[in-house]
C-alpha cells in the first residue's frame, strides 16, 4: 500500500514521469484529480477550486464560505483556526489527500503532499528540480509553445506555486531533507528516475 509523492519545479517532466510510473506499477494518480475531490466535497466547480489555487488574497475569503460544509466551517470558527483562509484551506487538502495515503497505491502531483503525508508509513517523496533553460525548453517541447510562451508558462507556474505553499504556511518546499529522492531533471533521464522511483516504492512494500 506504498504512496508516492512528487514535488517539483514546472518544466521538470513531474506529470508524465508521474502518469509513467502509476502505468507501470497499477497505481491511481492523483494530480488535477485532486482540485475535483476538493470541489466534490465542497459542491463547488472543480474551475472554481482551480482558480482559487492560483488566487492569493482576500477574495479566497467568500470562496471559502461556500468550499467548506457549514458543520466544518461552524467548527473551524469555534476553535483554534479562527476565519484564516490558509488555515482551512489547508484543512480540506489534510482530509482529501489523507484519504487517499489511507487507501494507499497512489501518486500524488504537488499539493504539499510531502508535508501533509510526512509521517505516513510506506511513503516516498520525491522532489524533481531544474535549471530555468531546462524547464522552458521541456515546455516548449512538451506543449508545443514559442520560447516566450514557455517562459511566460514557466514564471506563471513558479508564481502558482508559491502562492499555494504561501497558503500551506510552508517556504521551504524546495529544501531536500523533506524528500527521500532529489532529481536533477536536466541530469536524470525519464526513464532513469521512473526505474529509480518504482525501486523505491517496491522497497518500501517489501
Amino acid at each position: 500500500m506504498a504512496v508516492l509523492t512528487i514535488s517539483r519545479m514546472f518544466g521538470t517532466g513531474a506529470r508524465e514521469l508521474g502518469e509513467s510510473i502509476a502505468q507501470r506499477l497499477g497505481y491511481s494518480f492523483f494530480d488535477h484529480e485532486l482540485i475535483q475531490m476538493v470541489a466534490e466535497q465542497a459542491k463547488v466547480s472543480a474551475e472554481w477550486v482551480a482558480n482559487m489555487e492560483q488566487t492569493a488574497g482576500g477574495r479566497f475569503q467568500k470562496f471559502l464560505a461556500t468550499l467548506v460544509p457549514r458543520n466544518l466551517m461552524e467548527m473551524i470558527q469555534n476553535a483554534e483556526y479562527g476565519e484564516r483562509d490558509e488555515e482551512i484551506y489547508a484543512d480540506m487538502l489534510n482530509r482529501v489527500i489523507g484519504k487517499i495515503a489511507a487507501e494507499g497505491d497512489a501518486i500524488i502531483l504537488g499539493r504539499g503532499g510531502q508535508y501533509i503525508l510526512k509521517d505516513h508509513p510506506d511513503t516516498c517523496h520525491a522532489l524533481m528540480v531544474a535549471d530555468l533553460d531546462y524547464r522552458i525548453n521541456y515546455t516548449r517541447q512538451r506543449f508545443e509553445l514559442t520560447r516566450k510562451q514557455a517562459l511566460l508558462a514557466v514564471a506563471m507556474e513558479d508564481k502558482r506555486r508559491v502562492n499555494l505553499y504561501r497558503k500551506l504556511g510552508k517556504v521551504d518546499y524546495d529544501q531536500a531533507d523533506h524528500y527521500h529522492i532529489t532529481l536533477n531533471m536536466r541530469l536524470t533521464p525519464l526513464k532513469t528516475a521512473g526505474d529509480m522511483l518504482c525501486a523505491m516504492l517496491a522497497e518500501d512494500r517489501s
